[in-house]
């Protein structure tokens, strides 16, 4: 689990931040321990975005240019990473980080959390934010976002598909527990098999996206794992996975 933890701060991506997020997220991760990630927050905002004070005219051009190209490596870190990436969300979300819950795979959030883009009001659009948005969303609906600046409630969000759950904040911890142990129970060498191909083949044509994943399916036969669990399954037995 990585908690963002400077609630004073609502938690802002800052360049401190980002570069913390970062080699938390890079911890390990070749460890065949690691199953799953969970990024979590303390205090009633999971993230405010980006640090406006960074991105003050005091700073200058090259400053800004790192704050915002790290903060895209992170974005896509999260789905080149080999792990299923959750984001536990108890609070607002705003901005960058309302395109840090849309960069993770699944998003877990408290009935009292909200989503938000609000750049739009204080002159500064939303632009790499909506990268992630408009992956995850309608286009009208982040559009929609991106353009008033109003809130998504936790229902609306799981609606549209933002999120992938919302329940009551005293189950928030269960609920992500629940779902990280199911995932544990699999191989992580076929689901980062299947993770990967899941994100290069869904920007593709419907031809391409299947070429792309027969060949996949047949790799993942070759795998120790698969012939692992077909062989398990026909024997009627729990699979013991090699990872």
């Amino acid at each position: 689990t990585i908690v963002l933890n400077n609630p004073r701060r609502r938690n802002a991506l800052s360049l401190p931040m980002l570069q913390s997020l970062r080699r938390d997220l890079l911890h390990d991760v070749k460890s065949r321990e690691l199953r799953v990630i969970v990024i979590a927050a303390e205090g009633p905002v999971f993230c405010s975005g980006h640090d406006l004070k960074e991105l003050s005219s005091e700073d200058d051009v090259k400053h800004h240019s790192q704050v915002f190209e790290l903060c895209a490596e992170v974005m896509t870190l999260i789905q080149k990473l080999p792990v299923p990436v959750i984001a536990k969300v108890n609070g607002l979300a705003t901005a960058a980080g309302c395109q840090l819950v849309a960069s993770c795979d699944i998003a877990v959030a408290s009935e009292k959390s909200q989503f938000a883009t609000p750049g739009v009001n204080i002159g500064l659009f939303c632009s790499t934010p909506a990268v992630a948005l408009g992956r995850s969303l309608p286009r009208k609906v982040a559009l929609e976002m991106l353009f008033t600046g109003e809130p998504l409630s936790a229902h609306e969000a799981l609606m549209h598909g933002l999120i992938s759950k919302v329940v009551p904040e005293d189950k928030l911890e269960e609920e992500t527990m629940k779902i990280s142990q199911k995932i544990c129970e699999s191989s992580k060498s076929v689901l980062a098999l299947g993770k990967a191909t899941f994100y290069r083949q869904i920007t593709q044509d419907l031809d391409t996206a299947y070429k792309i994943t027969t060949k996949v399916m047949v790799d993942n036969l070759t795998l120790r794992d698969g012939q692992e669990g077909i062989e398990a399954f026909v024997q009627k037995r729990k699979p013991v996975w090699s990872h």
